[in-house]
C-alpha cells in the first residue's frame, strides 16, 4: 500500500510581508537586550574593556621590545609592569597634590572669605537690602495682621506643656574589623579593578593571535578577507589613535601644569593631570578641568588676574592642540561627527558612568570601524561617522530637487580644488543626472520638480563658466586619519588630468562642434554642459535640439561642411528607435563628418548596433571631449574625416582629402 504525500506548503506563503517588520521588531529587540546586559554587567564588563585598551596602548611596546629579540612572555610583562610604574606614579601624584591642597587649605582661608564677602556684598546683600524694604512696606500696609501674629506667638511661649523634648542618639562605638572595613574598602575596590585590568590585558597581548583567529571563525569564517582585513584594520588604527591621543593629552597636561605654576594657582600639577585624563571626554573634557582650576584660582587669588591669566592659559593650550597638533598627527577628525561624540559621551555616562564618559569616543569608534566592515551594522557607520551621508552625486541631485543651487556651487567650489571641471562634471553632475533620469523613468519625479532641477542645474552650469577645466590644487599623497580608512578623493589624493587643450587657430580647425540633443527631458542640459566643455578646450561648439532633426524636419537642415556631429543623449542606455534613426539620418546626410555618441552606458545595447560601428562612443564628459579634440587635431592633419564613413559610399572626389573643411555652422532652413 502506497503511503500518503506528505502535502507541501505553497510557494507564496514562504516569505511573508510582514518579513520586513519582523526583522526590525527583532533588531530593536536585541538592542534592548544589549543595552541592558551592558549596565547590569558594568562591574564585569568595565574591567575587560579597560584592559581591552590597555593592550592597544601597550601593544606597539610589546612590538618594540620583540623586535629587540626580548622574547614574547618578557616583553609582555615588562611592558605591563611599565604601564603599572606610569599608573602608579599617576596616582602617587594625584594623592599628594591632594594631601598638599589639603594642609595648605588653612592658608587660603583668609582669601577665600574675603572673596566669598565681597560675592555676597553684591549679590546676597542687594538681596537682603530689597527684602528689608519689601517687608517694610508690608508691615506698613497691614499693621493689624502683624499684631496678631505677634500675640500668637507670646502665647505659644508662654506654655510649656507642648513644648517639644530634646532627644540624642549615640551610636556604639565601632569594632576593629568595621574601622577596617570603613578604611581599606574606598582603597581595596580601585586596586581590585586594577588588578583584573592588569591580568586579563597580559593573556590579551600573550594570545592576540590566537583571539584573532578566534574572532574571525566566530564572525567572519565566510569571508575570511573582509574580517582580516576589518581586525586588522581596527588594531592598528585604533593602536595608533590611542597612542596620538595619550601623547597629546600628556603634553596638554604638562603645559598646564607649567602655566599654572608660573600663573601662582596652587596644586598646579593635580590640575594638570585631570587636564590630561578628563581630555579623553572630547569638547568638554578640558573645560571641565578648566572650570575647577578656574574657580579655585579666582577664590585663592588676591584679585581677580590669576583667575583671568587661568582661563586664557586653558583656552590657548585647547585651540593649538585642538585645531593645530592633532590634525598634524592624525587628521582632521576622529572619524565620529560632532553630534554623535556629545550623544556618545551621554548614553555611556549614563550606563558607565564617569569611566563610561572617558570611554565613550574609544567605544564609538570601535562600533564605526566595525561598522565599516560588517554590512549589518553598516547604520553604526551611518550614524556615527564623519564621512558624508549622501554621495557628491547624490547631493547634487538633492539639491536639484530642493531647488537649491547655491549650496550645490558650494559643494562644487570645495570639490573642485581637488578635481578638474571635467571631472566634477562627471563624478558627480553626471551621475547625479543620472540619478535623476532614473527617478524620470520610473514616473516618481512630477513636472514642478523636473522644471526646478533643469533651472537649477543651468544655474549651477552657468556659475561654472569661468571655471578653467584645470585641477587647481593637487596635494601629494598623505596618510587618512589614523581612525578610519579614506578614499583617494577624501584624502585630497588627485590621480586625474583634465582633457589636453586643442587651439583651433593654431592648429588649423576652424569648424565647430554640432551638439545635437536627445529628445529626453535631460539631454539639453547634458549637451549644454558638453558645450561649456567644448568651448573651454578650444572647440567651437553649437548647440541644436532634437525637434531640429526630427524625422520631418530633417530635409530643411544643411549639414554641408560640417565634420564634427556630437549627439548626447540619457537614452543611449535604453537604443530607442528615434535615437538609432537619427544616427542613420546624419550618417546617410554627413558620411564624412566624425560622428560621436555621448553618454553611452558601458556595455548597453545601444553600442551592439551596427550603425554605431561607425561612430564614437563616450561614457563620459571627459572622453567625449577627448574624442571631439582628437577628431578635430586628426582633421586638421588630413583635411578631412576618413573615420564613420559608410564602406558602401562612393569614395570623394580626389582631392578631397586635402581640401579643409569651411567654415560653416550648420543652416536650418525653415527654421
Amino acid at each position: 500500500m502506497t503511503p500518503n504525500p506528505v502535502p507541501r506548503r505553497p510557494a507564496s506563503k514562504v516569505l511573508p510581508p510582514e518579513a520586513p517588520g519582523i526583522r526590525a521588531l527583532l533588531s530593536l529587540v536585541t538592542g534592548v537586550v544589549v543595552i541592558c546586559a551592558l549596565y547590569f554587567g558594568r562591574a564585569v564588563l568595565i574591567p575587560i574593556i579597560l584592559a581591552v585598551l590597555l593592550s592597544f596602548l601597550v601593544a606597539p611596546f610589546v612590538d618594540l621590545l620583540r623586535r629587540l629579540k626580548l622574547g614574547q612572555v618578557p616583553s609582555v610583562i615588562l611592558a605591563v609592569l611599565v604601564a603599572l610604574s606610569v599608573l602608579t606614579a599617576v596616582g602617587a601624584l594625584i594623592g599628594a597634590q591632594v594631601a598638599q591642597l589639603a594642609g595648605d587649605l588653612p592658608r587660603y582661608q583668609v582669601a577665600v572669605e574675603r572673596k566669598i564677602s565681597a560675592v555676597q556684598e553684591k549679590t546676597v546683600g542687594r538681596a537682603d537690602a530689597f527684602l528689608g524694604k519689601a517687608a517694610t512696606a508690608l508691615k506698613r500696609i497691614s499693621p493689624s495682621r502683624q499684631e496678631e501674629i505677634r500675640k500668637s506667638q507670646e502665647n505659644q511661649t508662654a506654655s510649656p506643656i507642648d513644648a517639644p523634648m530634646p532627644v540624642e542618639v549615640h551610636e556604639p562605638s565601632p569594632s576593629p574589623v568595621e574601622l577596617a572595613q570603613r578604611f581599606l574598602s574606598p582603597v581595596i575596590s580601585p586596586l581590585e579593578t586594577t588588578g583584573i585590568v592588569l591580568v586579563v590585558a597580559i593573556f590579551i597581548l600573550l594570545q592576540r593571535e590566537d583571539l584573532r583567529d578566534r574572532l574571525i571563525r566566530l564572525f567572519g569564517s565566510r569571508d575570511l578577507h573582509r574580517a582580516t582585513t576589518a581586525m586588522d584594520e581596527a588594531a592598528r588604527r585604533l593602536s595608533r589613535y590611542f597612542l596620538a591621543q595619550l601623547g597629546i593629552n600628556m603634553g596638554v597636561g604638562i603645559v598646564i601644569s607649567i602655566g599654572l605654576a608660573i600663573i601662582g594657582v596652587p596644586g598646579a600639577l593635580l590640575f594638570g593631570v585631570l587636564t590630561g585624563l578628563l581630555r579623553f571626554v572630547p569638547y568638554v573634557g578640558t573645560w571641565i578641568a578648566a572650570l575647577l582650576a578656574v574657580v579655585f584660582a579666582a577664590a585663592v587669588g588676591p584679585g581677580w588676574a590669576m583667575m583671568i591669566w587661568t582661563i586664557a592659559l586653558f583656552g590657548v593650550t585647547d585651540v593649538v592642540a585642538g585645531q593645530v597638533v592633532e590634525p598634524m598627527l592624525y587628521g582632521h577628525s576622529t572619524g565620529l561627527s560632532p553630534f554623535a561624540v556629545i550623544v556618545a559621551a551621554i548614553f555611556w555616562s549614563w550606563i558607565w558612568g564617569p569611566i563610561g564618559l572617558v570611554l565613550s569616543t574609544p567605544l564609538t569608534l570601535c562600533l564605526v570601524i566595525l561598522g565599516r566592515h560588517v554590512d549589518r551594522l553598516e547604520f553604526l557607520d551611518v550614524l556615527f561617522g564623519d564621512r558624508p551621508a549622501l554621495t557628491p552625486a547624490e547631493n547634487f541631485y538633492q539639491r536639484l530637487l530642493a531647488n537649491d543651487p547655491d549650496e550645490a556651487l558650494v559643494q562644487a567650489e570645495t570639490l573642485l580644488k581637488e578635481r578638474s571641471l571635467s571631472a566634477y562634471y562627471d563624478e558627480v553632475a553626471l551621475e547625479g543626472l543620472r540619478i535623476a533620469h532614473q527617478d524620470v523613468l520610473r514616473g516618481v519625479v512630477t513636472a514642478d520638480q523636473l522644471k526646478r532641477i533643469n533651472e537649477s542645474a543651468m544655474d549651477i552650469v552657468e556659475g561654472l563658466e569661468e571655471v578653467e577645466d584645470v585641477v587647481m590644487a593637487a596635494r601629494p599623497e598623505e596618510e587618512p586619519p589614523a581612525s578610519l580608512e579614506m578614499s583617494d578623493s577624501e584624502a585630497g589624493i588627485v590621480h586625474e588630468t583634465p582633457p589636453a587643450h586643442f587651439d583651433a587657430v593654431k592648429e588649423g580647425h576652424t569648424s565647430s562642434v554640432l551638439c545635437i540633443a536627445g529628445r529626453g527631458v535631460l539631454d539639453d542640459l547634458a549637451a549644454t554642459i558638453a558645450v561649456q566643455l567644448f568651448r573651454k578646450h578650444g572647440l567651437g561648439a553649437d548647440l541644436a535640439p532634437y525637434e531640429r532633426f526630427s524625422r520631418t524636419r530633417f530635409d530643411d537642415v544643411d549639414l554641408t561642411g560640417v565634420s564634427l556631429i556630437c549627439v548626447i543623449s540619457f537614452d543611449a542606455a535604453e537604443s530607442p528607435p528615434y535615437l538609432r534613426n537619427l544616427l542613420r539620418r546624419l550618417h546617410q546626410r554627413a558620411g564624412t563628418a566624425d560622428l560621436i555618441v555621448g553618454l553611452v552606458v558601458p556595455d548597453s545595447a545601444l553600442e551592439g548596433e551596427a550603425v554605431i560601428r561607425k561612430t564614437s562612443a563616450a561614457t563620459s564628459f571627459k572622453e567625449l571631449v577627448e574624442a571631439c579634440v582628437a577628431a578635430a587635431r586628426r582633421q586638421s592633419t588630413d583635411g578631412v574625416s576618413w573615420e564613420g564613413l559608410n564602406p558602401e559610399d562612393p569614395e570623394p572626389a580626389a582631392g578631397a582629402a586635402n581640401a579643409k573643411a569651411p567654415p560653416v555652422v550648420p543652416v536650418l532652413r525653415g527654421a
